[in-house]
């Protein structure tokens, strides 16, 4: 009777190392938000991130910067390609789910994609980022 019970209990161990391990392959392989700031930290230091948002499954991430510009970091196995978006160097359309965009990066066309979020309204503020709706304008500088 006690070698059933053993054998049960080095079957059940073994079960729950094999998940675990799985579930921490998983998380390696895929950064987090706080990797993804990490990382466009080291990118670009003299930026600041004022807001952050992933895409539905965690593939990219789309930063909203303190000057008015926008970043973008896309998940390639466990390191993130970071890119710093000027205003006026992207094109952005909807997408029909109504919570996604495809997004045209002029400067680096590898990088176009189509893009979900958890929501509607992700996706929408995320596109005013993009098109430069919160660079603040001055209406007595002079134009350029």
């Amino acid at each position: 009777m006690a070698w059933i019970v053993v054998i049960v209990c080095v079957v059940l161990a073994a079960v729950f190392y094999i998940r675990m391990k799985a579930r921490a392959e998983a998380d390696r392989l895929s950064p987090d938000a706080g990797q993804a700031i990490l990382d466009f930290g080291r990118a670009f230091p003299d930026e600041a991130i004022r807001a952050i948002h992933s895409t539905r499954d965690d593939q990219a991430y789309f930063v909203r910067l303190h000057d008015g510009k926008a970043g973008f970091m896309a998940s390639h196995g466990t390191h993130l390609v970071c890119h710093l978006i000027e205003p006026g160097r992207v094109q952005v359309s909807a997408t029909e789910s109504g919570r996604g965009l495809a997004v045209h990066f002029l400067d680096f066309t590898h990088l176009d994609g189509s893009f979900e979020f958890r929501s509607a309204d992700i996706a929408a503020e995320v596109s005013l980022w993009l098109l430069g709706s919160f660079q603040p304008r001055n209406e007595f500088a002079p134009q350029a």
